[in-house]
């Protein structure tokens, strides 16, 4: 019997067909199975020039196919209009709010500034999409969408988290992504390493104190962005987070090789100067090595008053028990003025404060507080012409 020679082409032409509404079944069981018409992403936008935009950013894009809409719900968001701004910035008082806007503009946005944005998509019932956007709508109130910041523990990158261990069921728990006993301080430097930041990261170890060296736990960790990120792709598979992962597009990751004067360059060379200069019996070096002398302890004075200030009259919490006040000395500010003065009792003083400092130095390393080694220079200074002071 003769074959019908249009059957092999019939044949395949119907798996062709089979094969393509099993990848569309699956597309729709995938993103449209439910009623909702919804799809919601995790944003996870890398880091930037900016020392605030330095540890990244998270943001959250919900798709609504109903009403054709693509917005992005962003926590991240404060007013440099805003009545007292930088007072409130540096008491912890500054308000942050919820806003919203087109995806499309954020996108270039971010792309305009070189910074890499990946999507999650996040595996969500019906019912779990509505209630994630009607918490997002309700957020966005006039009377709700401000909240008080905390860089650690309530940020742009800690709401979008409880949102989704909120609504997400059964509540997925953390997943650790950095390794056991990381400390908050540790965190931070990766990133002010990375992006060679060595000033912001001087600067920063300046004004955090002690509790920053606190261990963090699984959920603690996760006010980083890409820690998130993280946890997330690494979520049990068996009630896995995310349906989807991508790279929105490529970003230039060359990098402009950093300074080297680096603070503890820049501080080393001021020490060997200082020392160097004092030396010499010209008469205009000593006038100077005078002169500075009283800018040296005031300004280091003035850096404990700061801290105090930080420590008692701010809402940081990590601000508080700061070792750096065994070095910057309050009363520094008052010897400044008696840097030239022959009496004992401010001889005295300053052989106090050498003796302290010297101390200090011998526990750097020890203290339950990570010291900048960047400020090792300063003290030895501090030390040297608290010493010249009391024998000359």
């Amino acid at each position: 019997m003769r074959e019908n020679p249009h059957k092999p082409t019939m044949k395949k032409n119907l798996l062709r067909f089979l094969f393509i509404f099993t990848l569309v079944n699956l597309q729709i069981a995938t993103f449209a199975q439910d009623s909702s018409h919804l799809r919601i992403s995790l944003l996870t936008c890398t880091p930037g020039e900016e020392l605030y935009s330095t540890f990244g950013h998270t943001a959250i894009r919900v798709v609504d196919s109903s009403s054709v809409t693509d917005y992005v719900f962003n926590y991240g968001t404060f007013n440099f209009d805003d009545d007292g701004f930088y007072l409130k910035f540096i008491k912890g008082k500054l308000m942050y709010y919820l806003s919203a806007e087109d995806f499309a503009v954020f996108k270039e946005n971010y792309k305009a500034d070189n910074r890499g944005i990946t999507e999650q998509v996040l595996n969500l019932s019906a019912v779990e999409k509505i209630g994630f956007q009607q918490a997002l709508f309700n957020n966005i109130k006039e009377e709700n969408k401000f909240y008080k910041y905390d860089f650690f523990f309530d940020n742009c990158t800690t709401r979008p988290r409880d949102l989704i261990v909120n609504f997400k069921n059964p509540h997925p728990q953390p997943v650790a992504v950095m390794p056991a006993g990381t400390r908050f301080r540790q965190a931070i430097h990766s990133y002010l390493n990375k992006n060679e930041k060595h000033w912001s990261k001087l600067g920063i170890d300046l004004l955090l104190g002690a509790p920053t060296d606190a261990v963090m736990t699984a959920t603690q960790s996760q006010f980083l962005p890409d820690v998130l990120m993280t946890s997330l792709d690494s979520s049990n598979k068996k009630i896995s987070l995310l349906l989807s992962s991508k790279n929105l597009y490529a970003i230039d990751t060359d990098k402009n090789k950093g300074s080297i004067f680096t603070p503890v360059v820049v501080f080393s060379l001021l020490l060997i100067f200082i020392v160097g200069l004092s030396l010499s019996k010209n008469k205009w070096a000593i006038i100077f090595i005078q002169g500075l002398d009283g800018l040296l302890f005031f300004l280091s004075g003035a850096v404990g008053i700061l801290l105090i200030f930080m420590w008692t009259a701010t809402d940081h919490a990590m601000c508080k028990n700061n070792y750096n006040l065994l070095w910057a000395l309050p009363t520094n500010t008052l010897l400044a003025f008696f840097t030239n003065s022959k009496k004992l009792f401010v001889k005295k003083c300053f052989l106090f404060t050498s003796i302290l400092l010297a101390f200090v130095v011998l526990t750097w390393f020890f203290l339950p507080q990570q010291m900048n080694s960047a400020f090792l220079p300063i003290v030895l200074l501090l030390i040297y012409r608290s010493a010249v002071k009391y024998f000359l």
